[in-house]
């Protein structure tokens, strides 16, 4: 892929790109679009124009003209163009075209999932870009990008629609790469303007020909015109062949396609133009056109058997004819339609023994390359060729699976049936395939290949990279079916069994089984600290905190949990591993259960940014989800709903097949706070498509308790009820901890609500199964109390639950007790000593952001005779600056400086995404859609983090 650098010189042979020196003929409303895109990035927004048409229709003529009507309106324009060759190529190629000259680009990390890192640092690239002139991104070719740039272009337009960044893309309408219909389909949705480049009148076609000769055609040359069907490329080599050949041989009635478009006339003209070259030009036009449409000349000549100062005059000679260009570092066909020509007329015999031939002579140059040519030719495939395949899949993954999922299969195909690496590379492609939304087809591959007799040890490993996406999409049980059926495999590698174990160890953790995890394998974690591995070691420790956690030994937990965060802090290696074994991450919800709940910011913060700058994308969408459980413990409603939605975002762009249920259930949790039923309904149902029904499932808790809480809300005591019964049953701690402790008096209060005290007494029960050690003594101790005076109705209890929760730092959880006690107070026949605790509840909730929960307060305020102010509503439809939170005002001065996403996510110490979500935010509520817009609002009318407006 070709490139221009941050000064418009090419860094690549563009071939046909607007060098024709003639004037662009029938695309006034196009250029007029595009002059108006240029405009509306220019006024500060973004925009998006996707250019589609036949090949010659005039997609890259039509790109050059904008390329430099941009330059000369004081734009960037960062333009780059894709060839065929880059289908399979590792990297984005639109990255290679944004790296600074300085070298400032954030290192990509040595992880198998870079694509976060990859979005990451474009948009820093571009926003910074961005803020010292408007950017036009320009891909020509798109058909043919490479993958990741191809997920960069589905991506990006939207998360930066408020930037001064215009994008606009050339394509194919014929192409059929499914990652390039999908491209298509979300820039539609997002609102691309699409620009279809039809056939030209005829009368435009003569006036092309008038500009090529410098006279008018003749009416022969006219009626000729009329078989190239409106495409303004054929009608120039038509021309020009015309001027240089006898009319009288040109055939005009011949106007059939090929299946590849190529009408037969333009492949006969071609044809007659190399019957006219020289031999040594022919021969090296057919080689090229097997090698690219830009070609290394010295490859050229190796397949040739010559030296390349033999082939100058052959060179020459196909310059001097119009079908190649030498623009920049490598020779090029000086258009597409050309080099296809060219080879379209090589017998396919004799193509794919040359595209064989050039794998061969490629062999220790770009893999992506080679693989390119070894599947033109077709097969069979030798070692070396494998080799190189392999290589270019592994390269792939990183940036895009789902391309080296489909590479993978592709190369599995040209095996023999009984090869043991086709099983190998069908076991990756799975494994691939399960990072993205692909996740259904990755099991049915899974399904399609263990019937075909295997080899223990590759079903066991097959059977693994199962259970493993099972687990990742929250289906544990079906994931320890394939792990048990892979332990009862013989003659396995111990290294296999232990990674088989470990797994099976962690799911019955998921499916909260702490005994069956504490006897899957007994000698594991023995074995795991005897390791030289120092991620067993953290891992084992993880586990160990797990099982504490989850018998109810919290201090013994925290202990472990903050000895392997330390050990991980040391251990490069230790900072790879997955969910829930991230040791910080675990940590953290250990810590949201202590009394050490103002700690859990400071652990998540650190811990995310470390892992968006090791470029450990998979773990955002996590690290974000627990950032918003923390943040509703501590009864910041506003803030926990931001990073539950950065949650469901990064997960998005990233194609994680399940967007987190826990996020959405916060959401759920959050909205019914707020008074927003509706939307809670939303994302109820949400997060039970994410996580099934079954609520054995990691998540189920967190669902049980949003749909609980939202029947409660709705005034169905009995659905409520029985929303809880099924997680919270069992009077061992273990369901009851997969939730914050703020959460279990609720629980309590919804089974008394329905009038069956079982559920009551058995969370009363948990909660007595729980140590109250040091570290967790004080909010142990408040639920505790808070449960005991809900059940047993007693104000004492209640009292000493309120006492208890004032230095705990969740202000909800005391509100709800100090709206308990109120309640109970409120049944005597003096009132007054009510009054104040329902006052104090209606403040915490006020202050929380609680709609609803203050509005009911409220209403029993006004029973007893007190009147209050009305509750300010929450709901999204009401905008102005008065709707910003706390958070989202502290950024709109560094707006206003011109600090970028990334800039001001550094200078709060909070993620770049969530930013990105708050500025969402702040446009909705104020009704603007950029940057610049909100600028002049926010000096205009003095919006700021002090509060002014």
């Amino acid at each position: 892929m070709s490139s221009t650098d941050a000064a418009g010189d090419p860094a690549g042979g563009r071939g046909d790109q607007a060098a024709t020196g003639l004037r662009l003929r029938g695309r006034d409303r196009e250029i007029t679009a595009v002059r108006e895109a240029l405009d509306t990035v220019r006024g500060g927004r973004g925009a998006c124009v996707v250019v589609e048409g036949a090949p010659g229709v005039g997609k890259s003529r039509l790109l050059g003209e904008l390329d430099e009507m941009g330059r000369r309106s004081g734009f960037d324009v960062v333009s780059v163009r894709a060839d065929e060759l880059d289908q399979y190529a590792a990297g984005a190629a639109l990255q290679s075209a944004l790296q600074s000259a300085h070298g400032s680009d954030r290192a990509a990390a040595a992880t198998d999932d870079q694509r976060l890192w990859l979005l990451d640092s474009i948009t820093d690239a571009l926003e910074d870009r961005a803020q010292h002139a408007p950017v036009a991104v320009l891909v020509d070719d798109a058909q043919w990008a490479d993958p990741a740039t191809l997920f960069v272009l589905r991506t990006l337009p939207g998360r930066l629609a408020a930037s001064r960044i215009l994008w606009v893309l050339a394509v194919r309408s014929d192409t059929e790469r499914p990652t390039v219909a999908r491209v298509r389909d979300d820039l539609e949705r997002l609102g691309a303007r699409w620009l279809t480049l039809g056939p030209l009148p005829q009368q435009e076609l003569q006036d092309i020909a008038a500009d090529v000769l410098g006279v008018r055609p003749s009416p022969g040359l006219a009626r000729l015109l009329r078989a190239v069907a409106g495409n303004p490329f054929l009608a120039i080599e038509l021309v020009r062949a015309f001027a240089d050949t006898d009319a009288a041989k040109m055939e005009a009635g011949e106007a059939s396609l090929l299946h590849d478009g190529i009408p037969v006339s333009f492949r006969r003209s071609i044809a007659a133009r190399l019957d006219r070259l020289p031999e040594d030009a022919v021969r090296l036009l057919q080689i090229g056109s097997v090698l690219g449409r830009e070609f290394d000349l010295g490859t050229a000549a190796r397949m040739l058997g010559r030296q390349v100062g033999s082939l100058l005059s052959g060179i020459e000679a196909a310059l001097h004819a119009g079908l190649l260009s030498a623009d920049g570092p490598r020779l090029a066909f000086r258009h597409d339609l050309i080099r296809q020509a060219v080879h379209e007329n090589l017998p396919p015999a004799v193509r794919m023994a040359l595209h064989r031939e050039a794998a061969d002579s490629l062999r220790g140059a770009r893999s992506a390359e080679v693989a390119w040519h070894v599947v033109m030719s077709g097969g069979p495939v030798d070692d070396d060729a494998v080799t190189t395949l392999t290589t270019a899949v592994r390269e792939l993954s990183s940036s895009a699976p789902d391309a080296a999922a489909d590479l993978a299969q592709r190369v599995a195909g040209l095996l023999p049936p009984h090869d043991g690496r086709r099983i190998t590379l069908l076991t990756d492609a799975a494994e691939y395939l399960g990072r993205t939304r692909r996740v259904h087809e990755a099991l049915d591959l899974v399904d399609a290949t263990l019937p075909e007799g295997l080899e223990p040890l590759q079903e066991a490993n097959l059977r693994l990279v199962a259970a493993e996406i099972h687990q990742a999409a929250g289906d544990d049980a079906a994931a320890m079916t394939h792990l048990q059926q892979a332990l009862d495999l013989p003659a396995l590698p111990s290294d296999l069994r232990v990674r088989l174990l470990k797994t099976k160890a962690t799911g019955h953790v998921y499916l909260g089984d702490i005994t069956a995890a504490e006897q899957t394998g007994p000698w594991l974690v023995e074995a795991s600290y005897r390791s030289h591995d120092p991620a067993v070691i953290v891992s084992a420790m993880v586990f160990q905190s797990q099982t504490s956690f989850y018998r109810g030994r919290l201090a013994r937990s925290l202990e472990l949990a903050e000895g392997a965060t330390r050990r991980a802090g040391t251990q490069s290696a230790a900072r790879y591993l997955r969910p829930p074994r991230i040791p910080a991450l675990w940590l953290a919800t250990v810590l949201t259960t202590s009394d050490r709940l103002a700690d859990t910011e400071r652990v998540l913060r650190e811990g995310q940014r470390e892992a968006e700058a090791l470029g450990l994308g998979w773990s955002l969408p996590h690290w974000h989800a627990a950032r918003a459980c923390a943040l509703l413990e501590q009864g910041a409603l506003d803030d926990a709903a931001v990073e539950a939605e950065a949650s469901l975002m990064v997960a998005g762009e990233l194609e994680i097949t399940l967007q987190n249920p826990q996020a959405r259930s916060v959401l759920a949790l959050v909205e019914i706070r707020r008074g927003d039923l509706a939307k809670a309904r939303d994302h109820l149902r949400a997060a039970e498509t994410g996580s099934g029904t079954n609520m054995t499932q990691r998540y189920g808790p967190w669902v049980s308790l949003a749909r609980a809480a939202l029947a409660d809300a709705e005034g169905e005591d009995g659905e409520a009820a029985a929303a809880l019964t099924a997680g919270f049953q069992s009077r061992e701690p273990a369901r009851l901890l997969a939730v914050p402790p703020s959460h279990w008096p609720g629980i309590v209060r919804i089974a008394l609500r329905d009038e069956d005290p079982s559920l009551a007494r058995a969370v009363s029960g948990a909660l007595r199964g729980l140590a109250a050690e040091d570290g967790c003594r004080q909010i142990v101790g408040a639920v505790r109390a808070h449960v005991d005076g809900l059940v047993d109705r007693d104000p004492r209890a209640l009292e000493s639950a309120v006492t208890g929760y004032r230095s705990t730092g969740r202000p909800l959880a005391l509100a709800a007790a100090c709206e308990d006690l109120g309640e109970l107070m409120a049944e005597s026949a003096d009132t007054t000593p009510a009054i104040p605790y329902f006052e104090e509840a209606g403040r915490l909730a006020s202050a929380s952001g609680a709609g609803r929960d203050q509005e009911r307060i409220r209403r029993r305020l006004r029973r007893l005779g007190v009147r209050t102010a009305p509750v300010r509503n929450h709901t999204a439809g009401t905008s102005g600056p008065g709707r910003l939170t706390e958070s989202e005002r502290k950024l709109i001065p560094l707006v206003v400086e011109g600090l970028t996403n990334r800039a001001m996510a550094d200078q709060l110490y909070v993620s770049v995404h969530t930013v990105n979500t708050h500025m969402k935010h702040i446009f909705t509520k104020l009704g603007i859609n950029s940057r610049v817009e909100l600028t002049r609002l926010a000096i205009e009318r003095a919006i700021g983090a002090d509060g002014a407006d």
